[in-house]
């Protein structure tokens, strides 16, 4: 039997068209958490300065109050204006040890460390923040950076940072234009790298301090931080004058501690390649 074609009417004619497939949503920013701040204030009888500096300070998470054994009401006047503070008692003598027991302390992911003399401007730590936000491990605050200044600070002392500053750059590789100013921050990750004492109890004899529980402490953790080849950033910063009080600096003695800790923390390297270029030289 012969095969017959059947063709579909044309009103049966099925039509095939493309289907678009669904558009999907785009999809959400990652959004970084915010990191949480806490903020370090070594304080000896400094109950007279701490309204103005708390007033001065932005929204942050967490403030550690240090104090150095005051004989005012440095402790009460700080848990009044705050009554979220944490109060820390240093083991030891002096600044250094002072910062050493607030870092210990503190929870946050970044750590900012001010002055309770009103020097350092609170205002300020916004900047520090954002520096580090921007992919810095250390923000070096610098007086003499755009922006920058200082109504406090002697031409003497001016002299001697400047000289000291040179002499770190050359042997440490370093560009630092304020080397002996105490406003910094850094994450709090980077905390073992500063090798830090605040347990050990203080030595017999002596001063009662252990090295870099004094000024030197600032020279201290810029030092490491270089060796540690962490990423640093200097934040323009303006020092004001001690609303109260008198500073516990001593341009010459503290001067000395500086040059003795850089003399102490100069790396091995450096030191090794310095007597190879002297040997060269000689012959």
């Amino acid at each position: 039997m012969p095969t017959v074609d059947r063709v579909l009417p044309a009103e049966t004619a099925i039509e095939l068209t493309a289907v678009e497939p669904p558009a999907r949503p785009d999809p959400e920013p990652h959004i970084e958490p915010e990191p949480i701040v806490s903020v370090v204030v070594p304080a000896l009888n400094e109950a007279r300065n701490l309204p103005h500096v708390f007033a001065r300070l932005p929204q942050v998470d967490e403030v550690i109050l240090v104090d150095g054994g005051s004989t005012d009401d440095t402790v009460a006047v700080a848990r009044q204006l705050r009554p979220d503070i944490r109060v820390v008692v240093q083991n030891r003598k002096g600044k250094g040890n002072a910062l050493a027991c607030g870092f210990a302390a503190c929870t946050g992911d970044i750590i900012v460390m001010i002055d309770a003399d009103g020097s350092t401007d609170p205002g300020e730590i916004p900047s520090f923040v954002a520096a580090l936000r921007g992919g810095a491990d250390f923000a070096k605050g610098s007086r003499f950076r755009a922006g920058g200044g200082s109504a406090d600070i002697t031409r003497l002392r001016r002299a001697g940072n400047k000289v000291l500053s040179v002499l770190v750059n050359v042997m440490f590789g370093t560009g630092y234009s304020d080397l002996c100013y105490g406003y910094n921050a850094f994450w709090a990750c980077h905390l073992e790298v500063f090798g830090l004492d605040s347990t050990s109890p203080a030595p017999l004899g002596g001063d009662g301090r252990l090295w870099g529980d004094g000024f030197e402490i600032e020279t201290l953790l810029t030092l490491r931080a270089a060796r540690a080849r962490l990423a640093i950033e200097e934040v323009p910063s303006f020092e004001h004058n001690r609303i109260h009080g008198v500073s516990n600096l001593n341009a010459f003695t503290d001067g000395i501690r500086v040059l003795r800790t850089i003399a102490r923390e100069w790396p091995r390297g450096f030191r090794r390649a310095s007597r190879q270029l002297a040997g060269r030289s000689a012959r």
